[in-house]
């Protein structure tokens, strides 16, 4: 099975790489955490952020950029960046990508950004707003890849709980 892989660069906000986590779960994506933190990944703090689910997580560390290249050599990455020339939507996600990010305070650097030219997008914002939320941004991206790639193997339907849909007045 192919999936799908969300990478962060250097997370700095333990809240926003928890959300994250979440919704790697919910979605069935791989993390891939880029050192250094900006926090501690212990059970005590991830108790404390609400990551329970944290277990459930498919999470890669790796000690710097170098470390990540090293041990995903045909990954095909995605850069999200303000700097970027193309829209997300004008790209067509493989199902086993990598959509990376970059940390809160300053984003993916411009050295990283240069290597990746062709594969840098951008979410639109009006005027001169810096960027989105971080976990926000993420969300964008990863189910703008997942609906490309036909919500591979997800629950594509939900049910009521004390009713029945066929039972609903129209």
């Amino acid at each position: 099975m192919s999936r799908l892989n969300i990478v962060l660069y250097e997370p700095e906000i333990p809240a926003n790489t928890g959300n994250i986590g979440r919704t790697c779960v919910a979605t069935g994506t791989r993390l891939h955490l880029i050192e250094p933190l900006g926090f501690l990944l212990n059970e005590k703090a991830l108790r404390r952020a609400g990551m329970d689910y944290w277990s459930d997580l498919d999470v890669v560390r790796y000690i710097n950029w170098e470390d990540f290249l090293t041990k995903n050599p045909q990954a095909k990455i995605y850069m999200a960046t303000t700097k970027g020339r193309k829209v997300y939507t004008e790209v067509s996600y493989e199902s086993d990508c990598y959509l990376m990010f970059g940390k809160e305070s300053a984003g993916i650097p411009e050295e990283i950004l240069k290597e990746y030219s062709n594969t840098c997008v951008r979410i639109p914002m009006i005027g001169e707003t810096r960027s989105l939320n971080l976990s926000n941004s993420v969300a964008i991206l990863l189910y703008e890849a997942l609906r490309q790639n036909h919500f591979q193997e997800m629950k594509l339907q939900g049910e009521l709980h004390h009713l029945n849909w066929d039972e609903v007045e129209t």
